[in-house]
């Protein structure tokens, strides 16, 4: 054989398999995957992870993708959020039914915060204000932010943060507005320590345990969790929090106590910051003492309003919770970050909550 045509043919046949290496590769990519790099992280765009198809500003998740929601979910100047988690597949996160859940690395929750525009017309619209991630690295949690551009098309990493105005029409149909704060990465930390270690804050087992409307139908999310590997198997009669806002859902004391854990437990419980307090707010804390009540300040200053008692029984306007919720000034204000609104529906729950002990005037 012609040693020229030889090569020629030969070099035929590399080009042909190599040709069908490359496209075989390209098939075996899944175009639906997030792309989720440990090592390159955080990304520059939120488009770069792939977490949303089509238009992102709609928050449709890829399929592996999960959205979620809390029974009680911690009030943020009255902003709404989307919620999604992803995990790495072939991995899962073991059932607890008292702390954080332990979820595995690469997990990634994501939590896009939104005003709409009338709180009692959803059709009005919506303006996205920040994505934030919290990515399960090898060693710890790392946190980025991602701002919304004012197109709507993008949201973009930030380390610095930043203050937005904006402007809603309230249930009571009145015209609101207030500067939002989109924190830097220290701030989110402030919330989110644990035994001085960044853990996650909302999604425990006792607040995701509800019902959820998915794409496909509705389902409990501890099941949809444990049909996409996400969950191990959990007993019977796992633990629930009512929904703060539901009159319905939960005793008036069981609603109340739902809403300080979400806003208040995550500080001050024996394994965080408020922890030198004595004032543990967690919602299994059966001791009335170290709920506030009857219970002197460790060191309030200006911030116990010259009020005695944490909680007097029978006695919200002369409590020192509500005293310091109801407020937004410096030093006063509790909770302390993030903040620059007074949640007022939260407010008079806790109020109802205090007035319904019977009285005691903690002498």
């Amino acid at each position: 054989m012609n040693y020229r045509l030889y090569l020629a043919l030969l070099a035929t046949i590399l080009t042909y398999f190599l040709l069908v290496q490359i496209s075989c590769s390209k098939e075996e990519i899944d175009p639906t995957a997030p792309i989720v790099e440990l090592a390159d992280l955080p990304y520059d765009r939120l488009s770069d992870y792939n977490f949303f198809t089509g238009n992102i500003a709609d928050q449709t998740p890829q399929p592996s993708v999960l959205p979620y929601d809390l029974n009680t979910a911690l009030f943020s100047n009255y902003s709404s959020k989307a919620r999604f988690i992803w995990m790495p597949e072939g991995t899962t996160t073991p059932y607890n039914s008292d702390q954080e859940l332990d979820f595995p690395v690469g997990t990634v929750i994501i939590k896009t915060f939104y005003y709409d525009n009338d709180f009692n017309d959803l059709s009005a619209g919506r303006r996205l204000l920040e994505t934030r991630l919290l990515i399960r690295q090898d060693t710890a949690w790392q946190f980025a932010s991602y701002i919304w551009n004012d197109e709507q098309t993008e949201a973009n990493f930030s380390v610095v943060g930043k203050q937005v105005e904006v402007s809603w029409k309230h249930y009571d149909g009145s015209e609101r507005s207030t500067m939002y704060l989109i924190p830097n990465k220290n701030e989110c930390k402030g919330c989110h320590n644990s035994d001085n270690i960044a853990h996650p804050i909302g999604p425990k087992i006792r607040n995701i345990n509800k019902d959820f409307e998915y794409a496909d139908g509705t389902m409990n999310q501890l099941d949809k969790w444990k049909s996409m590997g996400y969950l191990a198997d959990f007993p019977t009669g796992a633990p629930r929090v009512p929904a703060y806002d539901n009159p319905n859902d939960g005793t008036l004391e069981e609603r109340a106590r739902a809403y300080i854990d979400v806003n208040c437990a995550h500080c001050h419980n024996p394994r965080s910051p408020a922890n030198t307090t004595g004032l543990f707010l967690n919602y299994d804390e059966t001791d009335p003492t170290r709920l506030g009540i009857c219970k002197e300040p460790v060191a309030a200053g200006q911030g116990s309003g010259g009020f005695v008692y944490g909680i007097v029984p029978g006695d919200a306007d002369n409590s020192i919770m509500t005293y310091r919720m109801n407020s937004v000034e410096p030093d006063v204000a509790m909770p302390e970050l993030l903040r620059s609104v007074v949640d007022e529906e939260g407010v008079q729950l806790v109020r109802d909550w205090i007035n319904a002990m019977p009285p005691d005037d903690c002498n």
